[in-house]
């Protein structure tokens, strides 16, 4: 038990209203009463080493493949890795790297089309390696980190750039961690990053940039069974761009760029002969300058959009992209790819809470009212809730797009619900006679993700159906929340049960909180 928990469950046990004298008794009697073997305490005391040793590795680890990745792309080049490493230990290491190069690929099968290592892929490509070696792994690893890291240098100029592009692109990051479920912010931030490269990087040239993602074409299938919708774009270009939508069968290279998972990049867009203008306006013979497709990739490396530039407004003929300010690009298209995916889950959290609402409600008449709570990034590493769902005694939801914050110094009655979300376990308070049980929704590593707030009045407990009810409910939204989320990790493929979760939209969540109720169900008969 950590701190915050320990102290949750001594005070669900006392309950409210218990005097000094016997608070002071119990505290006397776990004192007393609670004795730790020898053996215990030195396996506590290596289980906190193994910890500290496996976070240390990780801080080590991640701040080599910022070294290595000195363009902020995001991902490596698993041959360019391979090549360096085939150096180390000689034939022992060669020996060592190939069989760990065998498991990383039949771990991520995608390695080997997309060739690319993320930060996550780079750090287990390390552990495997490590772990071929006789001897302590902790020596083998630091002893690859030297070498790697000695391998790759920067100048002081290619320090600043990098230090500079990797601040913009946690700026994408932040803002999908907003208090709002929103795309606004995330797309502002990444054409600001973009407009912020070109000004200290890329000569003040000027761009056009866009985003356009895949949706099903349910109006022309004839026309091809995707689309892209172009989502968000610079100021100047929005009348000619936003909104518009993208088919196969229109001009254009944006579709070959999603086939074949790789960015294309035409220098002469006068002289290509397949570019897509949607600027209709703009003459013939102004239509010249750069432009550049980058396919946008989820966790698995399948596309779901474009990120496209073009330098039309810019009247300079030498308007073209540098090498390093693709590579760059790439970075930019890997951060918005996770911002993204940020939002979705957040939007799939909500839904299922939605559903898990709709489902209990009916069956439990004696609940009040439930809100419902996402926990957010605040300031100085602190956190905020989020109230997304407020629901009354009827069942009546209002989603808040734009969500009331709550800040724990602001709070001092809704306290119990930042101890909830310290602990991460269940916390029972009662305010001005009305009774609440705050029950967390957990993320993977077993951190706060949202919460349910029910209060169910002047009961002090539910009668034992609802109560058992209640628990299948919390049980079954636990479950979907951990799905999906298990769902956004690069090893895991993602599997679908029931043929209407194949439909690619935000309902799937709540379908998928039916299917584990009727997978239990099942189970049961």
């Amino acid at each position: 038990l950590t701190l915050p928990q320990f102290v949750q469950l001594m005070d669900n046990f006392v309950g409210e209203g218990i005097s000094l004298p016997t608070v002071k008794s119990l505290t006397a009697f776990i004192k007393g009463e609670y004795k730790q073997t020898e053996e215990e305490k030195m396996k506590q005391l290596e289980k906190v080493h193994h910890m500290s040793q496996v976070a240390q590795r990780k801080q080590l680890l991640e701040a080599l493949f910022e070294k290595w990745d000195s363009e902020a792309c995001g991902s490596l080049d698993l041959e360019e890795v391979v090549a360096v490493l085939s150096t180390f230990k000689g034939h022992m290491g060669k020996e060592a790297l190939m069989k760990a190069k065998e498991q990383l690929c039949s771990r991520y099968p995608q390695l080997s089309k997309v060739g690319k290592l993320s930060a996550k892929a780079f750090q287990i490509f390390l552990e495997l390696i490590a772990s071929k070696f006789p001897g302590n792994e902790h020596e083998t690893i630091d002893n690859l980190v030297s070498f790697l890291t000695t391998s790759v240098e920067q100048n002081h100029t290619e320090s600043l750039q990098s230090s500079a592009r990797r601040k913009w692109l946690q700026d994408i990051q932040k803002a999908a961690e907003t208090h709002r479920i929103s795309m606004e912010p995330v797309y502002k931030a990444v054409i600001k990053a973009l407009s912020q490269d070109m000004e200290a990087h890329g000569d003040n040239k000027r761009i056009s940039a866009y985003i356009a993602l895949l949706e099903e074409s349910q109006l022309s299938p004839e026309q091809g069974q995707v689309l892209l919708r172009y989502v968000a774009c610079t100021a100047d270009d929005a009348p000619y761009v936003l909104n518009q939508v993208l088919h196969r069968d229109m001009k254009g290279v944006s579709f070959a760029a999603i086939d074949q998972g790789k960015p294309i990049y035409v220098p002469r867009v006068q002289h290509h002969g397949n570019i897509h203008f949607w600027n209709s306006d703009r003459p013939v013979e102004e239509r010249k300058g750069s432009f550049l497709v980058l396919p946008l990739y989820d966790a698995h490396w399948r596309v779901f959009g474009i990120l496209g530039l073009d330098t039309l407004w810019d009247q300079c003929h030498k308007s073209i992209f540098l090498t390093h300010e693709i590579t760059f690009y790439e970075g930019v298209c890997h951060a918005f790819s996770k911002a993204y995916h940020h939002i979705c889950m957040r939007e799939n959290v909500l839904q299922v809470a939605v559903t898990a609402l709709d489902w209990v409600y009916p069956r439990t008449p004696s609940i009040h009212a439930v809100t419902t709570y996402l926990v957010a990034p605040g300031k100085d590493k602190n956190y905020t809730l989020c109230k997304v769902i407020t629901t009354d005694n009827t069942g009546q939801k209002e989603i808040h797009r734009s969500p009331v914050v709550l800040l724990r110094e602001e709070n001092l009655l809704r306290d119990y619900l930042f101890k909830c979300t310290d602990s991460s376990e269940v916390t029972l308070t009662s305010i001005y006679g009305e009774h609440h049980i705050a029950v967390p929704l957990h993320d993977l590593s077993r951190q706060t993700l949202g919460i349910f707030d029910i209060s169910i009045g002047q009961h002090k407990k539910l009668p034992p159906q609802e109560q058992k009810d209640l628990q299948k409910m919390l049980k079954m939204a636990q479950a979907a929340c951990s799905e999906i989320l298990q769902r956004s990790l690069e090893e895991t493929e993602p599997t679908q049960v029931l043929e209407a979760e194949r439909v690619a939209n935000v309902r799937h969540a709540g379908i998928l909180f039916h299917r584990l109720m009727l997978q239990e169900l099942r189970e049961c008969v």
